[in-house]
């Protein structure tokens, strides 16, 4: 089975680059974030022609997240127990359109995949970046227990975390502490690392290893073509999930020419049994 996760940063848009790439990517599910629609506007038979289920979860022109399955999609759920909801000031709380779960895959190969658009903290000190945090540390708590109850269980936390957990995720580490800048806080990288403490484990990076190795590139300043990204988009997978990956990559051809999106698609493939020595690292590495 072929997983991906991509920030669309608005589907509509992009509905035509979309296309072309499941055509030529062959992916059997593909998380999305970003869709930037509700569901009475929602591209469906872009995806229904192609043999692919789907589910999304959307309010307005912000955020959204949706599941596309072309080998089962059962089991939706909206949110996680435990999101926490946000309002400026505390005024009007809502739960945000951030996280979709979905069963994906039949038999043994099934797992619970997640699509996530992890809030963006925006700065050090504004309220969003409580949101960000409390909103990382229910997600954990919801997961691990599950883990914990279960550790054979096939989970993949997919997704936009907007989060560089390591200074080579970004294009200069000193530039984002000298304007004290998102992203690479102690908190939000103690947030990240959370998760696998709680044994969730990144099955890209050991097949991408690197600087210069980004799944995100900002349009302003002419960020992509001086090679000025960070890698803030990660498929986590639980250890039971994780010894099955025979293969990651980050399709960097996808972040280029006319209407893409500022990130490229991220993508693992999985084996129907455990890879040899149950590691999820490339030969040689």
């Amino acid at each position: 089975m072929k997983i991906a996760t991509w920030n669309v940063n608005s589907l509509r848009a992009r509905a035509d680059r979309v296309e072309s790439w499941l055509d030529r990517s062959d992916v059997d599910v593909l998380a999305i974030q970003e869709t930037k629609c509700r569901d009475e506007n929602f591209p469906w038979e872009l995806f229904e022609r192609r043999g692919y289920e789907v589910a999304h979860f959307g309010f307005s022109q912000w955020n959204g997240v949706a599941i596309a399955s072309r080998v089962g999609l059962t089991n939706v759920e909206r949110t996680f127990i435990g999101q926490p909801a946000f309002g400026k000031n505390g005024v009007d709380a809502v739960q945000e359109a951030r996280a979709l779960a979905a069963t994906v895959g039949e038999g043994a190969d099934a797992l619970r995949l997640w699509s996530l658009y992890v809030p963006n903290g925006r700065a050090l000190d504004d309220e969003h970046m409580v949101y960000k945090l409390q909103w990382l540390d229910a997600l954990k708590d919801r997961v691990a227990e599950q883990l914990t109850a279960d550790p054979e269980l096939r989970i993949a936390l997919t997704g936009d975390w907007n989060i560089a957990p390591q200074d080579e995720d970004v294009w200069d580490i000193q530039h984002f502490l000298d304007e004290g800048l998102t992203h690479v806080s102690a908190p939000e990288r103690a947030a990240f690392h959370a998760f696998e403490t709680a044994g969730f484990q990144d099955v890209v990076r050991p097949w991408t290893p690197g600087p210069g190795t980004y799944t995100y590139w900002d349009y302003k300043q002419l960020r992509f073509p001086k090679k000025q990204g960070m890698r803030i988009d990660f498929i986590l997978a639980s250890p039971a999930l994780a010894g099955t990956v025979t293969g990651a990559w980050i399709d960097r051809e996808e972040r280029k020419g006319k209407g893409a999106s500022d990130h490229a698609p991220v993508v693992v493939e999985l084996g129907s049994e455990p890879a040899a020595g149950g590691t999820t690292a490339p030969a040689g590495t």
